[in-house]
């Protein structure tokens, strides 16, 4: 019995100790773990070093800004959800409406004979479009003339055209006749020319902004010239009112001949080869990157490149990249446009119009979108120099080109919210609501971060999962949402039986309407996101500075305007006045030199 009873002390002290030394082997295994994960690099960083890696072993020698970007490794094949790609759901319910209602005056039965407004528009062609647009509301407003605006020559884009240049200007004034009179020049005055009194106004100044803060002004001096005219009307204004925005920008603004027709030219050679094309905003230029502060893998090169570019804009904060990318302000890598087309069914055959600056990085960079759409065109290579010399040195003319074949395309896609894409969105949606792409950039990132984890299926179902909402379709967007030039919501009818026929998702029924309406309302807080604010630029507009600074530390000033207030309500000005006024506030302080 003795020598049992050893074995099974012998055998307990064996399992007594041997306990302790498994738990420390494993905490030695688990510490070289964490260790070696600490030392790894985020998948961020990875992902983005992986896909759009700058070669800086050639120590700076030649390229420039040449980014290295490998072929992706997922396969995509066409569509694997039953989707037309080319037209928008439900669009045929809808149409855009924006006559005038019968209460809204005839032009000549308001307009004052000793009331002129003058503005000077500002930034690129897109702002200054949506200045124009504001400028002939807020001549309607003050119920004075709109001698024709000037277009900004001083800004970063140095173009030298005048508004005959860019717009059909006999056109324009013809078409707004009962609703603003507008005349080509300032009239003289006891037959010589006489300077109109200069000032600026707020961003988003409302309807009442203007009577309290403008017409004084130009009750007192009878011309006026507001500078910096950008985005200098509120958002929100009566039906009417907004009805005219419509009438002004989609019908009263239309290029000038040689623009209309050389256009009109790459319009049809798009389609000689193809019967639909897809037209792209690449929106991918140094001054666009540097703007959004983000990140695309080059190093201290890139750092530093675009750092320098960034500091032209003292208002902006130190960038946070990995904020911006999670909060989807990161445009998409021309890759990533192309992988996000893929997934959404449209095949390697499509056409593809890039309307783009200077890309950072070059062919480089636009290799592996080429690779994916061998059908890679744009103005330069569908058109001679010689037929685009008479446009090559204005900017603007250049951009109205892109602008034509944009607005034409079967499929407009946009990597940014900037004023084209603005302007472009809310076009296509008044006529017709033609499908207009925007990537959900906060949502698609997690997914192009982990792409090369999912099979093409898996992928391709999260692209269409996460692009529900942001493909144009009716209704994406809750009227009175984002800028009015981007949803002119009040400008878009609906047929009266609309509702019956339509085929809406939330008509469905079955067990999945739980799942469904979840999916919905995450759809919704993504789209109202981006839409939250219309104050938010996602576009660089390269204003001086000081102007942005002005406009941010400069609050609403009222005036008292004594009996000019009964004057101008007794002579038709539908817009209240502010019984808030200052009485104490002096005239001259809103005048500029």
């Amino acid at each position: 019995m003795a020598i049992p009873r050893r074995r099974h002390q012998h055998h307990h002290s064996r399992v007594r100790f041997l306990f302790p030394a498994i738990f420390a082997v494993s905490a030695i295994i688990l510490f070289l773990f964490l260790f070696l994960s600490i030392l790894a690099p985020s998948p961020n960083d990875d992902y983005h070093l992986r896909h759009l890696r700058r070669d800086d072993s050639s120590g700076g020698k030649g390229g420039g800004n040449e980014i290295k970007v490998p072929s992706s490794r997922v396969k995509i094949s066409a569509g694997v959800h039953n989707r037309d790609l080319w037209s928008s759901k439900n669009s045929k319910f809808f149409y855009g409406c924006s006559n005038a209602s019968s209460k809204f005056a005839k032009a000549k039965t308001i307009t004052h004979p000793n009331r002129y407004l003058l503005i000077v528009t500002s930034g690129g062609l897109n702002q200054q479009r949506t200045g124009i647009t504001d400028a002939v509301v807020a001549a309607r407003i003050l119920n004075a003339t709109l001698v024709v605006p000037k277009l900004d020559k001083t800004s970063f884009w140095k173009d030298s055209s005048d508004f005959s240049d860019i717009f059909d200007v006999d056109w324009f004034i013809k078409h707004l006749t009962t609703d603003v009179t507008i005349i080509k020049d300032l009239p003289l005055r006891r037959g010589q020319l006489w300077t109109p009194q200069r000032m600026r106004v707020p961003r988003k100044c409302s309807d009442r902004c203007y009577i309290n803060r403008v017409l004084p002004v130009l009750m007192k001096r009878h011309a006026v010239q507001i500078s910096k005219f950008d985005y200098r009307l509120a958002n929100k204004l009566d039906t009417d009112l907004q009805k005219l925005r419509c009438r002004v920008n989609y019908h009263a603004l239309k290029f000038a001949d040689p623009i209309l027709k050389m256009g009109e030219k790459l319009v049809q050679r798009m389609r000689m080869s193809s019967k639909h094309y897809i037209a792209l905003h690449l929106r991918f230029e140094p001054d666009m990157l540097a703007f959004s502060g983000c990140y695309y893998g080059g190093g201290d090169k890139e750092r530093t490149e675009l750092g320098k570019i960034r500091r032209r804009w003292k208002t902006l904060h130190n960038s946070n990249p990995e904020k911006a990318r999670r909060q989807g302000r990161c445009p998409l890598t021309p890759e990533e446009v192309g992988l996000m087309l893929r997934a959404l069914g449209y095949g390697e055959d499509v056409h593809i119009y890039v309307a783009s600056g200077e890309v950072y990085g070059g062919e480089e960079t636009l290799a592996p979108l080429k690779a994916l759409f061998p059908n890679f065109y744009s103005k330069d290579t569908i058109a001679s120099k010689e037929e685009l010399e008479p446009f090559s040195t204005y900017s603007s003319r250049m951009a109205a080109l892109d602008f034509i074949v944009c607005d034409e395309s079967d499929v407009f896609v946009t990597n940014n919210n900037g004023n084209m894409a603005k302007i472009l969105a809310g076009r296509r949606r008044y006529f017709g609501h033609k499908p207009t792409i925007r990537p959900n950039a906060k949502k698609l990132n997690r997914v192009f971060l982990n792409r090369n984890n999912m099979t093409t299926e898996e992928f391709s179902s999260r692209v269409h999962t996460f692009q529900r909402g942001f493909m144009g379709d009716p209704k994406e967007v809750r009227p009175g949402r984002g800028e009015f030039h981007e949803n002119p919501s009040t400008c878009i009818c609906e047929d009266a039986e609309a509702e019956k026929k339509m085929d809406w998702d939330h008509r469905k029924s079955g067990k999945d309407n739980v799942a469904k309406k979840k999916d919905g309302d995450d759809r919704k807080k993504d789209i109202e996101a981006v839409f939250h604010d219309e104050n938010v630029d996602y576009e660089p507009e390269m204003t001086d500075p000081e102007d942005e600074e002005e406009d941010e530390d400069n609050p609403l000033g009222e005036v008292s305007l004594g009996s000019s207030k009964s004057e101008a309500l007794s002579n038709g000005t539908s817009t209240d006045y502010d019984s808030s006024m200052s009485e104490d506030t002096e005239l001259d302080e809103l005048l500029s030199d």
